[in-house]
């Protein structure tokens, strides 16, 4: 498949535009639909190119699409992926100012933090089981710099995955001390509860998605690295923010992640 660079330079620096400037823009899947979802990797890789150039500095990656609903009705039958840069990682009761991500929407997560390398595209479960280090709750901020997120497979994968910020549980558990299957998943806002799920809803199974995207993250000549975090997707539906919100995550066995967000 040709490549049309012109066209691929100008989609990256549109959505670089749309997240400096704050102002989402017309989905981006026509111009790429000659070019198929190699064509939206390939905008994720120039942007991803271009930041690493400007200094900033990947921890991980982050795992979308688990949700079979969601493969459904985007008509895929595989996750995607993006990056996770440093100055996405929130600090323990960072507070949010909502002007940071673009519509944003929080979604609840396990995530892998690894001790190993794992940089064979064969990666076995049980080599990828060994080179974790331990799991946390987490809570993505997700965004889109696509206007109303009227997004689609290759909106959304040439966005970087819509990813936006992420913030970590701060006490972590080892493999062997929690079910990462059956673990269930509370979301409330003030109180109220606003999603649910389960660890199977990932996929299954959390680690199909951490293995997937090891494999993946092979083959395209990115491995993992000992000390990448991986937010494995998400085990409920995604939550709309609004100023003032505080949002309390709780998965079991794993602990609880509180997010909260600036009330201008």
């Amino acid at each position: 498949m040709t490549m049309d660079t012109a066209i691929l330079q100008g989609l990256a620096t549109s959505l670089r535009d749309a997240a400096r400037e704050r102002r989402p823009i017309a989905p981006v899947r026509e111009a790429l639909a000659r070019m198929g979802v190699a064509g939206a990797y390939a905008v994720q890789d120039i942007n991803t190119a271009y930041y690493l150039d400007a200094g900033r500095r990947l921890t991980g990656r982050k795992i979308g699409l688990t949700s079979k609903s969601v493969q459904l009705q985007l008509g895929v039958d595989a996750p995607d992926f993006g990056m996770l840069f440093a100055d996405m990682e929130l600090a323990p009761d960072e507070e949010v100012a909502l002007g940071r991500v673009l519509q944003p929407k929080v979604e609840a997560e396990v995530a892998v933090v690894l001790e190993r390398d794992l940089k064979h595209e064969q990666v076995t479960l049980s080599q990828l089981m060994s080179a974790i280090g331990y799991v946390l709750p987490a809570v993505e901020i997700v965004g889109s710099r696509i206007r109303d997120w009227d997004i689609r497979l290759l909106d959304t994968v040439a966005d970087n995955a819509s990813s936006g910020l992420y913030a970590l549980g701060t006490q972590p558990k080892k493999l062997s001390e929690v079910d990462l299957r059956t673990c269930g998943m509370l979301m409330e806002r003030k109180g109220e509860v606003v999603s649910l799920g389960v660890g199977a809803a990932c996929l299954g199974h959390p680690l199909n998605a951490a293995l997937w995207l090891a494999r993946k993250m092979a083959e395209v000549g990115r491995p993992l690295h000992a000390g990448d975090v991986i937010m494995t997707g998400a085990l409920g539906p995604m939550v709309t923010v609004a100023p003032g919100d505080v949002i309390d995550t709780t998965i079991a066995g794993l602990g609880v992640v509180r997010t909260a967000f600036a009330s201008d």
